[in-house]
């Protein structure tokens, strides 16, 4: 764990999991709420795989300053300043739900340093052309992300008065949850521990203007999404390749918001891939 400090002289935590001999080096963007460890289930095959983890938690979860009226883009500022602290030149970016758009920030700003990414379960930006954006979110969701295109107030009040509803993940989010992917719901609460600042900064970020047109991005992205997911529907895995020219869709039956991650090895295999075509 080291911390970085962001050219506007904020606070970032960040974290750092060497291999020996390193292949690649995959920056992961945690989900909401979540704080920035890099994604334990992946860690042994990733030693493998010579691929080295930098991660970091996002701006007002853990150890990161906060950083009110973000917007998404600043993902990419933020992994600058770490990768540049870090002597980091290219790298592959990885990230999971609420981390999916914050991974397309940096494929879309950082084009000369990014050599893949793969984005998770990712929301599209907030309205999206003919995209019906909330339909297939589940009851909570769709109140908690109506509440901040309202504002900060309104979102504030519903993430205070809300409880967690089983019924947003399936049955096979479910029995991921209750293997090694339970490891999320570990560090959500850790993330929690500190407040609904972050999550509200996250949420707000959503439904505002990105900062960028995922149509820019060149280098290539998998969009990895489960058919069947009630968190963030596969309608917005669907737009978003019709969106991005560079983008390879890995649209799985059957799999919810978590249990999609079963896939994340083979994404890791994909991202190993692109190494040698782009001269890493």
């Amino acid at each position: 764990m080291i911390e970085v400090t962001a050219p506007d002289g904020r606070t970032l935590r960040a974290y750092d999991v060497p291999v020996d001999d390193p292949v690649l080096t995959v920056v992961w963007h945690h989900g909401t709420p979540n704080v920035g460890t890099p994604p334990e289930p992946l860690l042994p095959a990733s030693a493998e795989g010579g691929i080295r983890w930098v991660s970091y938690d996002r701006p007002g979860y853990g150890g990161s300053t906060p950083h009110p009226g973000r917007d998404v883009a600043s993902a990419a500022g933020d992994v600058e300043a770490i990768a540049d602290a870090l002597g980091l030149d290219r790298f592959a970016v990885l990230g999971h739900s609420g981390g999916g758009p914050h991974a397309l920030a940096c494929a879309a700003l950082l084009d000369d340093r990014v050599v893949a990414t793969v984005s998770g379960s990712s929301l599209a930006p907030y309205p999206a052309d003919g995209l019906d954006w909330f339909a297939g979110i589940n009851p909570a969701g769709t109140a908690e992300l109506r509440a901040a295109v309202e504002g900060r107030a309104a979102l504030e009040r519903v993430l205070t008065a809300s409880e967690y509803d089983p019924e947003m993940f399936t049955a096979t989010d479910h029995v991921a949850l209750e293997g090694d992917w339970g490891w999320l719901g570990r560090i959500a609460g850790e993330a929690l521990e500190g407040g609904i600042g972050g999550m509200v900064d996250d949420d707000l970020a959503y439904v505002a203007p990105w900062g960028f047109d995922p149509a820019t991005i060149t280098a290539p992205v998998l969009l990895l999404h489960g058919e069947a997911d009630r968190v963030v529907p596969s309608s917005h895995g669907l737009w978003l390749t019709h969106r991005i020219p560079s983008a390879e869709l890995w649209l799985r039956p059957g799999d919810g918001h978590v249990s999609v991650l079963a896939a994340a090895t083979d994404a890791l295999d994909w991202l190993l891939s692109k190494v040698d075509v782009a001269g890493t």
